[in-house]
C-alpha cells in the first residue's frame, strides 16, 4: 500500500509551487479540494486521512466524491469541475512516479467533466451600485475601509484575489491609477475614478502603520482574506437593500461587482476589446459573455435593421354554423 500523504505534499509544495510556478491562490484552491476529498474518503473507509493509500483513491471513490459534492454539499457543476481538475492534475503528476498504478490512474483521468449551463452574468444597475457604495459608515475606520474597497471593486472590476492582494505600493494616487497583479501572472495598470481615488486617500489617512503590505487590512492589522471581503459585502448589501429593495432579489458576490464593472465599461465604450483589457482576460472569447447580457447591444442592432413589411389583412371569424358542421364531420 502506497501512502498518499508524501505525494500530496510534494505535489502542492514542489511541483505546483516551484516547478509549475502556480500562484498561491491556485495552491490554496487545490489544497482545499484535496481536503474535501480526503475527509470524504476517510469517512467512507473509516480511516484517518493520514492513513489513506493511493490504491484506495480509485475511480469509483472519486466518482462518489464528486456526486457527494453535488448532492450533499449542493455544489454547482462548475464547482464540481474545479475539484475534478485538481484531482486530475494530481493523478497526471503520479503517472510518471507510480507506473504500477498506471491503470488506476488512467481510469481516474477518464472521469469526464460535467457539462454546465451558460447563464447570463448577474450585475447591478446604477441605483443598486449607488446604494451599495453609500452603505458603509464614513464616520468609522471600518466604514472608510469598506467604502474604499467597494468603490475599488466596482471601479476596477478586480477579482477578489486581486483586490485582497493589492498592496499599498500598487496604488499611485498622483496619477490616479493602480497596478494589478492578475491571474496567470499578468500585470495591468488601471485608471481610477475621482471618487474612488478620494475614497482611497481617506482610507490611507486612517490605515496607520501595519506590518502587512496589503492595502486593505482587518482590525488586527493583518491582510484581509477573500472570505473577509465576502462577509463585508454581505453586511453592506443588507444595509443597502433597505434603500434599494431590488438588491434582495439578486445573488450578490464579489464576482458580481466585477461583472458590474464590465457592463459599465461595455455600455460606455461599446468596445469588447477594452472590456477584455480592463478585466485582464487572456482570451477575448471570455469577455463575449458580457455582450450576451447587455440588451442595449441588441437594441442598436434592431434599430440598424430595416424590418420586412407586414402584409395587411383583416381577420374574419368562421361562421358558427359552418364551424359546427366541420366539428361534426
Amino acid at each position: 500500500m502506497t501512502s498518499i500523504a508524501s505525494y500530496i505534499e510534494t505535489f502542492l509544495r514542489e511541483y505546483l509551487g516551484h516547478q509549475r510556478g502556480a500562484s498561491p491562490h491556485t495552491c490554496d484552491s487545490y489544497a482545499y479540494s484535496f481536503q474535501l476529498l480526503f475527509e470524504f474518503a476517510a469517512n467512507r473507509l473509516h480511516l484517518g486521512p493520514s492513513a489513506l493509500s493511493l490504491e484506495q483513491l480509485d475511480a469509483e471513490l472519486i466518482s462518489a466524491f464528486l456526486k457527494d459534492l453535488e448532492d450533499r454539499r449542493r455544489n454547482s457543476p462548475d464547482t464540481r469541475n474545479v475539484r475534478l481538475a485538481a484531482i486530475r492534475s494530481f493523478f497526471r503528476f503520479l503517472e510518471h512516479r507510480q507506473p504500477a498504478a498506471l491503470e488506476q490512474i488512467r481510469r481516474v483521468l477518464a472521469i469526464p467533466f460535467k457539462k454546465t449551463n451558460t447563464r447570463l452574468v448577474g450585475y447591478l444597475i446604477q441605483d443598486e451600485v449607488q446604494a451599495l457604495l453609500d452603505a458603509p459608515d464614513p464616520a468609522t475606520r471600518e466604514g472608510i475601509r469598506d467604502r474604499a474597497m467597494l468603490h475599488l471593486a466596482v471601479c476596477a472590476g478586480l477579482r477578489v484575489s486581486e483586490l485582497t492582494g493589492l498592496c499599498t505600493a500598487d496604488v499611485v494616487l498622483p496619477s490616479m491609477s493602480i497596478r494589478v497583479h492578475g491571474k496567470g501572472r499578468r500585470e495591468r495598470a488601471l485608471p481610477l475614478w475621482r471618487t474612488t481615488a478620494t475614497a482611497l486617500r481617506a482610507w490611507l489617512a486612517v490605515r496607520g502603520t501595519v506590518a502587512a503590505p496589503e492595502l486593505f487590512v482587518n482590525a488586527r492589522g493583518e491582510s484581509l482574506s477573500r472570505w473577509g471581503f465576502a462577509h463585508v459585502l454581505r453586511h453592506h448589501a443588507q444595509t443597502a437593500s433597505r434603500k434599494c429593495p431590488s438588491l434582495l432579489k439578486k445573488p450578490l458576490s464579489p464576482h458580481v461587482l466585477r461583472h458590474t464593472c464590465a457592463m459599465v465599461v461595455l455600455q460606455a465604450t461599446h468596445d469588447i476589446r477594452r472590456v477584455s483589457l480592463w478585466l485582464g482576460h487572456s482570451n477575448l472569447a471570455t469577455t463575449e459573455v458580457y455582450t450576451r447580457a447587455d440588451p442595449t447591444e441588441k437594441l442598436e442592432a434592431i434599430e440598424a435593421i430595416v424590418p420586412p413589411h407586414l402584409r395587411r389583412g383583416s381577420f374574419r371569424p368562421t361562421d358558427k354554423l359552418i364551424a359546427l358542421l366541420k366539428a361534426v364531420s
